[in-house]
């Protein structure tokens, strides 16, 4: 049976994020109410909405043809509306191998939401260290970094002895056997030998994408509605 959503419409002011609707074990219905219902606000935040199945992606495709979209791989996609205006900021989210792009597509347009800008690196795994290395330049003006990676989970271990940004390690549920669907990576990065890495939880591209966007807001007192 179909519940009506309690939504959250004063996370904004409280903590400058905006509600996100997570579609994992939503029916269509209930996104597409959810999704509705916040784009009839005009003066609104931002919206994302994260892991949608394939007839959630379509069916909230419909509403807008503004909505800006991530690959449906690995059978869901991020989706998000009325982006906040540009921060000037930038964020990399680097990914180890093209197994982990659905969560760094989700990382990716959660923070282009936010109105950060983003430099996409894949295939830079340690396992070719050599094109993680001819690649750091690019990370030269990126200000946070968001490493996503299965497997042993090494790369923001590695990244965060070359560089000096804030890392945000996000394990995911990539990896034969003994990975245990990301809790070697998880592990691995919660125990690196590299100090000041942030790990969020297994796949959660959009959790990393927060934690950047709150290592990046100005230390000054007060909240500004960034809507305005």
């Amino acid at each position: 049976m179909d519940v009506e959503a309690r939504l959250d419409r004063d996370r904004t002011r409280r903590i400058d994020l905006p509600e996100a609707i997570f579609c994992h074990s939503k029916t269509v219905e209930q996104c597409r109410a959810i999704v509705t219902d916040l784009l009839a606000d005009g003066d609104g935040d931002a919206i994302v909405a994260t892991r949608a199945t394939p007839a959630q992606y379509e069916a909230l495709l419909a509403l807008g043809p503004a909505a800006f979209v991530g690959p449906a791989t690995a059978g869901h996609a991020t989706l998000s509306w009325r982006h906040r205006r540009s921060t000037g900021r930038t964020v990399a989210v680097v990914a180890a191998g093209t197994s982990d792009l659905a969560v760094a597509s989700e990382c990716r347009l959660t923070l282009e939401s936010l109105g950060h800008r983003v430099e996409t690196l894949t295939d830079v795994g340690v396992a070719g260290l050599h094109r993680l290395l001819d690649t750091l330049p690019a990370l030269d003006d990126v200000e946070v970094i968001v490493a996503v990676a299965g497997m042993e989970g090494a790369l923001p271990t590695v990244l965060a002895g070359l560089v000096a940004q804030p890392i945000v390690a996000v394990p995911t549920s990539v990896g034969y056997g003994t990975a245990f669907e990301g809790q070697t990576a998880l592990l691995s990065m919660m125990t690196s030998c590299a100090p000041g890495i942030a790990v969020v939880g297994i796949d959660n591209g959009y959790g990393a994408a927060c934690a950047a966007h709150r290592m990046l807001r100005p230390l000054e007192p007060g909240r500004k509605d960034p809507t305005t």
